[in-house]
């Protein structure tokens, strides 16, 4: 390790990265998990899902370890109770709005923090219907927790296509297109990155969703 690099404490074990080097990837060069959605190591962090915020001593706030630099020094702590419940709230508000049959990893997160996904079960699911557009794959956003990741694929981070936009507001936010538009309307090229890096059942390809609904 250079003379530059940065010493850290991670639950009590000192760990030394390069500057400009993430939380989050400072503790997985130690071997700690931090739990993400949003993140996708070939996307640049949004820090949108927040499941990611960690202590860190003299912050007033949790922060996102997906975007926040180490600092000489810092001390950090990933498995607080206060760290522990607000990933535990974060995933019974998302469950409370978002079908998440087809989200096996966001599932895990739910056992794992001890969520109770029936929590908020009271509160408005969110009502979009399945976009059926092209020959290629389909859009169901009621399965979407719009982590960014599809956007961000689609325009700067890989494709340069922006096809895909933020769309409403509030408990009507969707991902979708410009205008509304039909997808073969849109700058789209269908190459399948956006559904590559969908985490949920929200963008999957045609054949995959038509042998799943086929007749048995």
């Amino acid at each position: 390790m250079s003379d530059a690099a940065i010493t850290l404490t991670i639950n009590g074990q000192s760990v030394a990265v390069p500057p400009g080097t993430t939380i989050l990837a400072a503790a997985k060069s130690a071997g700690i998990d931090i739990p993400t959605i949003c993140y996708h190591p070939n996307l640049t962090p949004n820090a949108v899902c927040r499941l990611c915020t960690v202590e860190v001593q003299g912050a007033r706030v949790l922060q996102p370890a997906c975007v926040v630099p180490v600092a000489p020094n810092m001390v950090v702590n990933t498995e607080s109770e206060r760290v522990s419940t607000a990933r535990r709230v974060i995933l019974e508000l998302l469950a409370s709005t978002v079908d998440l049959h087809e989200a096996p990893e966001i599932q895990g997160q739910i056992a794992q923090f001890g969520a109770d996904a029936a929590r908020f079960a009271g509160g408005k699911q969110r009502d979009i219907p399945l976009y059926d557009d092209n020959p290629f794959y389909i859009r169901d956003y009621s399965q979407c927790v719009m982590c960014w990741r599809c956007i961000q694929v689609c325009a700067d981070d890989v494709q340069f296509t922006y096809a895909l936009t933020w769309g409403g507001r509030g408990i009507g936010s969707h991902v979708g297109t410009a205008f509304g538009e039909d997808m073969p309307d849109t700058s789209c090229v269908f190459c399948g990155n956006c559904v590559g890096v969908c985490p949920t059942g929200a963008l999957k390809g045609k054949v995959e969703f038509e042998r799943e609904h086929s007749d048995s």
